[in-house]
């Protein structure tokens, strides 16, 4: 196929264009995968955390700890050239997610 329409375009867009897009596209794919089978192995460790807090009656949220990473995080964001302020809504919906997985486990 030499053409194709852009979404929402009546343009015609050219080979070199959808191969590039095309490119792009499977890298973002790849990349896609590998933040879900990071942050799989990450809530395998965050659900052994919540095992220990739970035996040991300590509290799912450690909001001192929190502060910490989101701190880190956002200096790694910025060293990534990565807004700051999205890598902090990005790293609160994790934790958000870990407390109540650490509730959860608390309750069981």
């Amino acid at each position: 196929m030499t053409e194709s329409r852009a979404a929402g375009s009546t343009e015609a867009v050219d080979a070199h264009a959808v191969a590039e897009l095309t490119r792009l596209r499977g890298s973002i794919d790849n990349i896609d995968a590998a933040i879900v089978h990071m942050l799989a192995e990450r809530f395998k460790c965050t659900q052994e955390v919540g095992r220990l807090k739970a035996e040991y009656r300590l509290p799912p949220a450690d909001p001192v700890r929190e502060r910490e990473q989101i701190e880190r995080l956002r200096v790694l964001a910025e060293s990534a050239r990565l807004d700051p302020a999205f890598a902090e809504k990005f790293l609160n919906f994790i934790i958000a997610e870990v407390i109540r997985h650490h509730e959860t486990i608390a309750r069981a």
